[in-house]
C-alpha cells in the first residue's frame, strides 16, 4: 500500500514541478496543480475505502477522467461502491474519450443496464465487448458465460442449447431458470440441489421455499423448513423459517421473484461477490455485491455480506452504516444487526460497553426465540461468564429435540461451561449425556477426557477415550496434543513426544502446547530442547500472566517445583 502510495506522490511531484517551471508561460499551471492535488487525494481516499471523500475529490478533477484510464475506473469504482450504479453508467455513456471505459467492469455495467431496460439486442453486442476480456481474471469468464446463457434465455424464453461447464454453478442456473420459465422440472432441480451431498446448498433452501410459496405449496415449503437447524442455520434461512412460522408467506414475493430477470442475476452476483471475499479480495467483491443490489435492491438480506467483509477489513464505520438498513421487521436479520453492532462495539471500544449494549437490546425483545437465547448463551460464554450462559443453554435445551444434533451440541456447550467453574460432577454429566447420543463425537470424547487428565481422574479410561477420537479425527491438532499429553501422564514419553511434535507443528504459536512439549523433552533429558519451547511460551501473544509464571519457575528448576506444587 505505501509503495502505490509512493508513486502516485512521485506522479504528482513531477506534474507539480513541471507546473512551476513553466507557470510564467502557462496560465492554467496553477488550476493542473490542483487538479493534480485532488488527484492524489481521490486515489488516497479511495484505497483507503473513503468512497464519499474519493467522490468529492474525482469530481473536482473531472478533467483527469478523460485523460487517466486507471483513474476514469477508480472513479466508477467509488459510484458503485456509493450505491450509485446509474451514476456511473451515465458517467461511462457520456465520456469522451471511449477508450478510456474499455474495461470489463465499464462495459458489464452498460450491459446491465439493458437488460434492466429488456432491450436484449444491444445486451449482445455488449455481451460481445466483454468476451475480450474474459482471460484477465478468476471469474470473468463464468460471469460471460453465465450472462449469455441468462441473455438467451431471456430473449428466446428457453434454454440455451449447449451446456455451461461450470459444475455447480450450472445446477444452480438451471434451477433459477427452470423457474423463470415455469418448467415443470423446477421442483426436481431445487431437489437436486437441497439433497446434494458433495456440495453445501444450503442457502437455495430459501429460494426453493420461494419457489414452492409462490406455488401454493405450502406444506412443503413448511416440512423443508421443519428438518434445519433451528441453532445454526444460516440467516436467511432462519429468515424463512421465521416467516412461514408466522404466517407471513407474503414476504417472499417482497423481496424475490424468478420472474424476475434482475432479481435471478442479482442472486448470480451475489454468488460471484461470495466466492470473491472467500479469497479475501474484499474490493471485488463488494463490486459485484453492489451490482447485485443495484439490479434487485428489495434483497437488502445480501447486503449483510458486505458487513461482513468491511468488518473483516476494520472498516467498521461502513459495517454501521449497512447494519443500519434492517430492522425489527425481520427478527432474525434485526438479532443479527444487533449481534454485529456489539462486536464492533467490542473491537472499537472495550468488553464491557459491548455486553451492556447487547443485553440493553436483549431486554427489549419481547419473545427472544431460542436462536436469540442460544446466541447470547455463547456470548456470554465468550466473555467468561459461564452461570449466565449456563442458565441460557438451560432454557434452550428444554425447546430442543433430544435425539438431535443440536441438543448434543448444547449438552457439550453447557457441560464445558460448568467444567470452567469447577462444576465437574454436572459437566461430567452433561458430557457422558451427549455421548450416549452420538458415542463417537470426537470433540466431545476430548473435552471429557482432557478434563479428566487435568483432574488427574480416571487416567486409563481417559487414555482410551483420546484413542478413540484420534481414530475419529486423526488431524486435530487439539485431540493429537490431548493424546500426548494423556501418554505423558502415564509415563509414555516417547510416545508422548510423537504426537506432541506434531501438535506443535499443527499449532506453533499455541502456548499450552509448546508448554507440553517442553515437560515432554524435559522427561526425555533434553532440558536445552525444553527451555528452547518454554521460552518460546513467553514469547507468544496468546500466553496469560499466571502461564507466565509457571514457566519462569521451570525455566529454573525444571518441573520438579510445578509437580511438588500440584
Amino acid at each position: 500500500m505505501i509503495s502505490n502510495y509512493f508513486k502516485v506522490f512521485l506522479l504528482v511531484f513531477i506534474f507539480f514541478f513541471s507546473g512551476e517551471a513553466n507557470s510564467k508561460n502557462d496560465p492554467n499551471a496553477n488550476f493542473k496543480s490542483k487538479e493534480l492535488s485532488n488527484y492524489l487525494s481521490a486515489v488516497i481516499s479511495y484505497n483507503n475505502q473513503k468512497n464519499e471523500k474519493a467522490l468529492n475529490f474525482f469530481k473536482s478533477s473531472k478533467n483527469l477522467l478523460d485523460k487517466h484510464n486507471a483513474y476514469f475506473k477508480k472513479f466508477i469504482f467509488s459510484l458503485v461502491f456509493n450505491q450509485d450504479v446509474e451514476r456511473a453508467i451515465q458517467e461511462i455513456k457520456f465520456l469522451k474519450n471511449k477508450e478510456r471505459s474499455n474495461f470489463f467492469e465499464s462495459q458489464l455495467l452498460l450491459l446491465l443496464d439493458t437488460i434492466k431496460k429488456k432491450d436484449y439486442k444491444k445486451s449482445k453486442l455488449y455481451l460481445e465487448n466483454i468476451s475480450q476480456f474474459i482471460d484477465e481474471g478468476t471469474f470473468e469468464k463464468v460471469i460471460y458465460e453465465t450472462l449469455r446463457s441468462y441473455i438467451f434465455t431471456f430473449e428466446k424464453k428457453k434454454f440455451i442449447p449447449h451446456k455451461s461447464k461450470f459444475g455447480n454453478l450450472t445446477a444452480i442456473n438451471r434451477a433459477f431458470l427452470g423457474c423463470y420459465l415455469n418448467d415443470k422440472n423446477t421442483i426436481n432441480y431445487f431437489d437436486n440441489l437441497n439433497n446434494s451431498e458433495s456440495t453445501d446448498y444450503s442457502r437455495y433452501v430459501f429460494f426453493y421455499v420461494s419457489y414452492l410459496v409462490d406455488q401454493n405449496n405450502l406444506n412443503e415449503a413448511k416440512d423443508i423448513l421443519s428438518a434445519v437447524d433451528p441453532l445454526t442455520s444460516s440467516l436467511l434461512i432462519l429468515q424463512a423459517k421465521s416467516w412461514i412460522d408466522q404466517n407471513k408467506v407474503k414476504n417472499f414475493k417482497k423481496i424475490f421473484s424468478c420472474q424476475s430477470e434482475t432479481d435471478i442475476l442479482a442472486e448470480f452476483f451475489f454468488l460471484i461477490s461470495n466466492l470473491y471475499s472467500t479469497q479475501y479480495d474484499f474490493e471485488e467483491s463488494n463490486f459485484y455485491l453492489n451490482l447485485s443490489n443495484f439490479l434487485n435492491s428489495k434483497f437488502k438480506f445480501n447486503l449483510s455480506l458486505m458487513v461482513e467483509n468491511y468488518f473483516i477489513d476494520e472498516n467498521y464505520d461502513e459495517s454501521l452504516n449497512i447494519l443500519n438498513k434492517f430492522n425489527s421487521k425481520d427478527d432474525v436479520y434485526y438479532w443479527y444487526k444487533i449481534k454485529k453492532t456489539s462486536k464492533i462495539i467490542l473491537k472499537k471500544n472495550n468488553e464491557d460497553e459491548s455486553i451492556k449494549y447487547i443485553e440493553k437490546k436483549f431486554n427489549q425483545i419481547k419473545n427472544p426465540s431460542i436462536k436469540i437465547l442460544f446466541d447470547l448463551a455463547t456470548i456470554y460464554k465468550n466473555f467468561k461468564n459461564y452461570e449466565k450462559a449456563i442458565e441460557l443453554y438451560t432454557k434452550v435445551l428444554k425447546s430442543i429435540d433430544r435425539n438431535s444434533y443440536a441438543y448434543v451440541d448444547l449438552l457439550y456447550r453447557r457441560g464445558s461451561s460448568y467444567e470452567r467453574i469447577g462444576k465437574h460432577k454436572k459437566s461430567d454429566q452433561d458430557l457422558l449425556d451427549a455421548l450416549e447420543i452420538i458415542p463417537d463425537n470426537s470433540y466431545i470424547l476430548n473435552y471429557l477426557a482432557y478434563s479428566w487428565l487435568e483432574r488427574d481422574y480416571k487416567i486409563n479410561e481417559a487414555i482410551k477415550m483420546l484413542e478413540n477420537a484420534y481414530d475419529q479425527n486423526e488431524n486435530d491438532p487439539y485431540i493429537i496434543d490431548s493424546v500426548g499429553w494423556g501418554y505423558y501422564l502415564i509415563g509414555k514419553f516417547d510416545d508422548a513426544e510423537k504426537f506432541m511434535r506434531r501438535a506443535v507443528e499443527l499449532m506453533p504459536n499455541d502456548p499450552i502446547v509448546n508448554d507440553h512439549y517442553g515437560d515432554i523433552l524435559w522427561s526425555l533429558d533434553r532440558k536445552v530442547q525444553a527451555h528452547y519451547f518454554w521460552k518460546n511460551v513467553l514469547k507468544l501473544e496468546k500466553t496469560n500472566e499466571d502461564m507466565k509464571d509457571k514457566i519462569k519457575v521451570k525455566l529454573i528448576w525444571g518441573t520438579k517445583k510445578i509437580n511438588e506444587n500440584l
